[in-house]
Order: C-alpha cells, then structure tokens, then sequence
C-alpha cells in the first residue's frame, strides 16, 4: 500500500482521535439538527466517498447508512467495482443507479458533442474526450483551457476552446452530478436519512464541485480535512488498499482526467501545503522548503488559491431573498 502521510508535520493527525471527533460530530448533528436517523452517500470509488463511507459505518453503525453507485455512459468501470469493495469492507446496504439513459434523454451527451463540434467539428461517435487546463500557476501567466479528444483509430489531438464551446461542454457535464444528487435525495426521503457531501477540504475551499449538484448536501463531515488527511484516516478505518494507492480522478469526461489537468495543477499533497500556508499565515520560504517550490512559485500558487475562492464565493452562497422572513 502506498503511503500518504505528509512529511509535512502540521498536516499529520492522530488518526483515532480525529475518526473519534468526527464520529461524535456526525452522531450530534444528525440527532440534534437534521432530526434524521442515517445516512446516504453516492459511492464513486474514490478516495473521499470511501473515507465518508467509513466514516458514516463507524459512527452511526453501517444498518444506518445507504450507498449509491451511479455510473453512466463515461464512467471508468473500475470505479463501480471499488465502490462496491468499499460497501462490503463496511457492510453498508447500497444500490445502483445507472444514471445513463437519464442522461440521455435529457440531452447531456448530445449537448456536450454539440458544444465540442464547435472546435472539433467532424466529432461523433467512437470518440472521446476532456477539457485540460495548461495551468501557469507557478509561473504567472493564464490557466487556458483546451479540449483533448481522441478519434475512432486512435489518434490524440489537443485543440483550443473558444469559451462558447468550453461553457456549453461544462454545462452539459454539469448535468451528471446534478441528476447523481437528486437521486441520493429521492432515497434519502425514502429511508428519513440525510445527505451526506464528500468533499475535503481543497475542494470545498477552491470550489471544485457542481452548484445543486455534489456540492449539494445536509452535511459534510470531511470538509475540514486536506487531502492528504483524508489518506491517513482512510488508512485507519481500512478503505481497500487500492483505492488508497488509486491517483484521484474527476471519472466525469470519456478520456481518463486527473483533478491536476483539470483544476488544481499541483499535486494535492503540495497543494495542501500551499493551502495551509496560506491559511496560516506561514512564510513563503518555509512553504517553499517543503514543497520545492520556489518561494517566488509559492506565491503565484496563493494568487491562484485566492483567485479561485472568488469563484467559489458564488458556489458556497445560499439563494438571495429580497427580505428575510422573521422568525
């Protein structure tokens, strides 16, 4: 198994006591405010609805706890099977709900192939696609975003998006994680459960989730966790050591992504760093040190951390009302 704990020494936990803290947590909350007597969560195989799982199974014990496999027609196969590795590791109840067809019908595929024509226009079927950002982070200039398709004999071909086409594919994308959550809420009215969000904390932070979509939930146990914590309690409570080992993935576009090509740049492990640097108030030099970064990259990276919580602004913000009710 490969090992996650951070050489960074502020980011290593005592792993039973946090899993303690946070079981506490969960139990309090779902009593006390949601009024709910378990929980639901979409298993995707990866490394944070695996820990959320675990989490969930050790606090409120796994009869009270409800998982989802949600695949459709771009989904990496193996993510079904680890999903439901993690569901018998834990012996959690769970279901699947291939979410393709519905996609279909709504017009996800069509729309997404609609929107790549404009820069690709020949695309169709038996091709394959995902948006990549060539990310300047660490050296001052634009993340650009640039579509990489692949075509029906093989041949990779990387191409510029104008933003028309990059919002349009985005949009439809969109659809995936949205009809994914109105499922996990249809089985959650039905067994009087709340909705568990998986996301750590350099998601939660930077905005990499869908507005009404997996950003969507009644609670979020491990959003005050960076990534690299996440691999140390996942050790702990026994999440299958391939999903440990597994490189995180957004498993969304038909080609394989990993979150660096489309969102962060950096390693979630240095990311972390850069982000609890920032958080803390820590010298570029010292950050610099334990990421080899320069301390001049250091600071472009914090440029990029603040840029994007602007974005993320929005995706955290609650509907605007004119007045407030009373009471």
């Amino acid at each position: 198994m490969m090992s996650h704990i951070p050489a960074f020494a502020p980011l290593v936990l005592d792993p039973a006591a946090e899993v303690e803290r946070i079981s506490q947590w969960l139990r309090e909350k779902l009593r006390l405010d949601l009024r709910k007597r378990g929980l639901v969560l979409g298993l995707s195989g990866g490394i944070d609805s695996s820990l959320c799982a675990a989490l969930a199974a050790k606090a409120l014990s796994a009869k009270n706890v409800f998982a989802l496999y949600m695949p459709e027609n771009d989904s990496d196969p193996e993510s079904l099977r680890l999903g439901r590795a993690v569901a018998e590791t834990f012996g959690i109840d769970s279901t699947l709900e291939d979410i393709g067809p519905a996609l279909a019908a709504m017009g996800c595929y069509a729309r997404r192939d609609s929107a790549i024509r404009e820069a690709v226009p020949e695309y169709g079927d038996g091709w394959a696609s995902k948006i990549v950002f060539d990310s300047t982070m660490t050296t001052g200039g634009y993340n650009i975003s640039s579509l990489v398709v692949r075509t029906p004999d093989g041949e990779m071909r990387k191409v510029r998006l104008p933003a028309s086409a990059y919002l349009g594919i985005v949009a439809a994308t969109n659809m995936k994680q949205r009809s994914r959550k109105q499922l996990e809420y249809y089985h959650a009215d039905r067994l009087n459960f709340a909705v568990l969000g998986t996301p750590n904390r350099l998601e939660y932070d930077q905005g990499f989730f869908v507005k009404n979509g997996d950003g969507a939930a009644d609670i979020k146990p491990i959003a005050h966790l960076y990534k690299s914590q996440v691999y140390q309690l996942a050790a702990h409570l026994g999440v299958p050591a391939e999903i440990l080992s597994r490189p995180p993935t957004t498993d969304t576009y038909s080609l394989p992504q990993t979150q660096e090509e489309f969102y962060f740049a950096l390693p979630y492990d240095k990311m972390d760093i850069c982000l609890y640097g920032l958080n803390h108030g820590l010298p570029a030099e010292t950050i610099a040190a334990a990421t080899g970064l320069s301390s001049s990259q250091v600071e472009l990276v914090w440029a990029d951390i603040t840029a994007k919580r602007k974005v993320a602004r929005y995706l955290h913000c609650a509907p605007l009302v004119m007045d407030e009710p009373i009471g």
